[in-house]
């Protein structure tokens, strides 16, 4: 994939090291050429000065040959105009952009847009952290109905199936780690001691799913 970036920072330039290492060909727009030294030694890709919503510029990066482009500048206003001429104007479908205000960035999703909500999401990785295990789930759909929450088997649930746990505490088990390795989980896969539960589960019925999950088998 080719793949433009507008905004050579701390996130612009990890995301197109990364991008690279991946065995993707990237191409960075910034405003500052002094920006580009973040990128290193390494960086095999394409460096613009310019704006990111200027076409030209955009021309440069590569956007007519882009599969996919990210606007994670310092400016919201840059980012969500970038983001809507490179859909709108070159027909990029894998559009993304960097938004601080929260506000903003419900917005723009309902327009089409998908976007990083800064702030909120920082937000929540600090509180995942300073409340106990399992308070807060480790990712919300943006409807904030379904949520994701990672926990260790409880001890009752050992030797029991995983459809015997997700149909008591109506949750669905999308994956689960084992001795270090994630391992896709089947209607018949038996919990071991010590596995790491990945649970999606709707809000609405979180606290129930927990109690049932802590209980063990004989709650239901």
């Amino acid at each position: 994939m080719h793949i433009v970036i507008m905004g050579c920072g701390r996130v612009g330039s990890t995301l197109t090291r990364s991008l690279e290492q991946r065995g993707h060909t990237t191409a960075v727009i910034d405003t500052n050429p002094d920006a580009f030294r973040r990128l290193g030694p390494a960086f095999s890709g394409i460096t613009v000065t310019g704006m990111g919503f200027d076409r030209e510029v955009l021309k440069k990066a590569g956007i007519e040959r882009a599969d996919a482009f990210a606007a994670v500048s310092s400016g919201d206003n840059s980012n969500i105009i970038s983001a809507r001429v490179a859909r709108e104007q070159f027909k990029i479908e894998n559009v993304v952009a960097r938004i601080y205000d929260p506000g903003r960035a419900e917005v723009y999703e309902r327009l089409g847009v998908p976007t990083v909500a800064t702030v909120p999401w920082a937000a929540d990785q600090v509180l995942r952290r300073l409340l106990p295990a399992g308070s807060e789930p480790a990712w919300r759909d943006q409807s904030g109905d379904v949520r994701l929450d990672l926990v260790y088997a409880p001890f009752s649930w050992v030797g029991h199936r995983i459809a015997e746990l997700e149909a008591a505490a109506s949750v669905r088990v999308a994956y689960l780690t084992r001795l270090g390795s994630g391992l896709i989980a089947k209607p018949d896969t038996v919990i071991q001691e010590g596995d790491y539960l990945s649970l999606f589960m709707l809000e609405s019925t979180a606290d129930s799913s927990h109690a049932i999950l802590d209980a063990g088998p004989e709650a239901d």
